[in-house]
């Protein structure tokens, strides 16, 4: 029993490397901030986009290290695919499964849904397979996590989701154009480029209008305190825990000091839509949004987020 019980267990951790499983509980919190913004309710639909973008995640994953499964050989030999622990067929196979299962899970909450969905898709395949290594690399990545946010809106409301779409693509521009430094270790500039996004991110989102959506005039001035409030606590969250990566790589730019500033940019990602789905006064949704965030810190310690 035990000696079947080790390679299952084994592979079942290579699967979960390969796709960085824990850093899936970076996505939700992305279609809820964009539902949030247009005055969308948390329903069964809603449910099935916030699993749609986690299986269109992990299945980014598994293409890039697909497409990098040369370059990793190289420069990560721990990882799955140049380890030997996952084929390459099998990791190709999983990208394409869990597109399909993302777009299958889209295609159920509607076709506007699905007008989102195809376009995201196309972009996460356009950054593994051909952007990533170019000089639009970060903006590709930026637009992926932008039209992950504009998901949770719907097609028919995007532009008041707008806002927190450009605020999430402007932080994953930052921490994306960062990760390019990981293995060689940075230029000072950018750890503090990096750093100073983070200020702008966290002083844009600090900015949008806290008023809750769908209710009435004076249900809406009673709760956009308790609203700004929560938004204020979630930016703080977010501003300490990637900031501070961020300050220590830009004391010591070192491959080690910028890995951990992108995994912690990663990371920064929850609170950060937490703070946004407060500020849009969408406050039950806020909260289990924030609660995966200790969770996410806890697993990445287990499986590396970058």
């Amino acid at each position: 029993m035990t000696r079947r019980r080790t390679p299952r267990s084994g592979r079942l951790r290579a699967l979960a490397q390969l796709v960085r499983a824990p850093a899936a509980l970076t996505v939700p919190g992305d279609v809820l901030a964009g539902a949030a913004a247009a005055g969308r309710a948390t329903d069964a639909s809603l449910a099935c986009l916030a699993t749609s973008s986690v299986c269109l995640y992990w299945a980014g994953m598994a293409l890039n290290d697909w497409a990098d499964r040369e370059l990793d050989a190289v420069e990560r030999p721990e990882r799955p695919i140049p380890s030997g622990r996952i084929p390459a067929p099998v990791a190709l196979g999983v990208a394409t499964a869990l597109t399909a299962a993302s777009l299958g899970l889209a295609a159920a909450a509607g076709r506007r849904a699905l007008a989102v969905a195809v376009p995201l898709a196309a972009t996460v395949w356009m950054y593994d397979l051909r952007a990533k290594s170019g000089p639009a690399g970060p903006a590709v990545m930026a637009a992926a996590r932008g039209l992950d946010v504009l998901l949770g809106a719907g097609a028919g409301r995007l532009r008041p989701a707008l806002p927190a779409a450009a605020t999430v693509a402007g932080h994953t521009l930052a921490v994306t154009a960062l990760s390019r430094a990981e293995v060689t270790g940075a230029d000072p500039w950018l750890p503090r480029a990096t750093l100073a996004a983070t200020a702008a991110v966290t002083a844009a989102a600090a900015a949008l209008p806290a008023l809750p959506t769908g209710t009435a005039l004076p249900a809406a001035a009673a709760r956009c305190g308790t609203a700004r409030l929560a938004a204020l606590g979630g930016l703080a969250v977010y501003g300490a825990t990637a900031g501070r990566a961020q300050s220590r790589a830009a004391a010591d730019p070192s491959a080690g000091n910028v890995r951990r500033a992108v995994g912690a940019g990663i990371l920064g990602l929850i609170p950060l839509q937490a703070a946004l789905t407060a500020q849009a006064g969408a406050l039950r949704a806020a909260l289990p949004v924030a609660a995966a965030f200790p969770l996410a810190r806890a697993l990445s310690r287990r499986v590396s987020p970058t």
